[in-house]
């Protein structure tokens, strides 16, 4: 066990620094976040190479086993380029800008572990695009069943709350949690096939797990990620759906999978 605790943000993973300056194809520009160990000490000697910190001279640290376990559960690997090409990066942890990383843009993805929110601008502003696990080649594949295609997606972060298997999540017909509610454990292409009587849902209150709620019916237009560790799983009005969210109009709702 080390004599202190690096930070968790602090991970190098690829030659890349999840918090600071990106390491990309060799580049190792340094932000410091804690005191360097020992030369002395071998920190590291049982521990798989993807939990350790590496930094730039050459000392390594480990992470404590909870940090290990959360690093397990989310992986994602972004690239500069369509069909996986040109300057790339992993990530096990939330980035607020890509820019920051040395990226001008991302046009493809794969996401190896763990469902992932993208957004359209830095500081996980904008639009929404749910990532799953799967390959994205082009930006169509994230926002390809959205009425509002955008090639920009420059933040992204896990969602640590999704579980396909245990997912409640209740709506109602006004602001507030007040008026007709109804409870949902399933995914629904149609909320007004299945007896929703409005295009518009005001409130909703995610009772466990994390859903992705679509502006129109067939999971399409306006992606709103809704999470039970988030505003404590309360949406009381559409402005906390996503910081693009225009309107209350929900059509459709599912699952995240995990």
């Amino acid at each position: 066990m080390l004599p202190f605790q690096w930070p968790a943000q602090l991970l190098s993973v690829q030659g890349c620094w999840a918090n600071g300056v990106a390491q990309v194809q060799g580049a190792w520009p340094y932000k410091s976040m804690g005191r360097l160990l020992s030369p002395d000490i071998d920190y590291t000697a049982s521990v798989p190479p993807q939990y350790r910190l590496v930094t730039p001279k050459g000392e390594t640290a480990t992470m404590n086993t909870q940090q290990m376990e959360q690093m397990g559960q989310f992986k994602i690997t972004v690239w500069e380029e369509e069909n996986f090409q040109g300057k790339r990066c992993e990530f096990m942890l939330e980035c607020q800008n890509i820019m920051e990383r040395g990226f001008n843009k991302i046009r493809s993805i794969k996401v190896e572990n763990g469902p992932w929110v993208g957004y359209e601008y830095p500081e996980f502003q904008g639009q929404q695009f749910i990532l799953e696990k799967g390959d994205y080649p082009r930006y169509e594949a994230w926002s390809g069943n959205s009425s509002y295609r955008t090639e920009h997606m420059l933040s992204f972060r896990p969602i640590k709350c999704a579980n396909h298997s245990d997912s409640k999540v209740t709506m109602y017909e006004c602001e507030d949690f007040q008026g007709r509610k109804f409870e949902m454990c399933d995914d629904y292409p149609s909320l007004q096939a299945m007896g929703w009587c409005s295009k518009e849902v005001p409130s909703i209150k995610v009772n466990s797990g994390a859903w992705v709620a679509y502006q129109f019916p067939g999971y399409r237009g306006y992606q709103y990620i809704l999470e039970r560790d988030r505003h404590q799983g309360e949406y009381r009005n559409y402005n906390e759906y996503s910081t693009q969210a225009h309107t209350n109009q929900v059509q459709s709702i599912r699952r995240i999978q995990h």
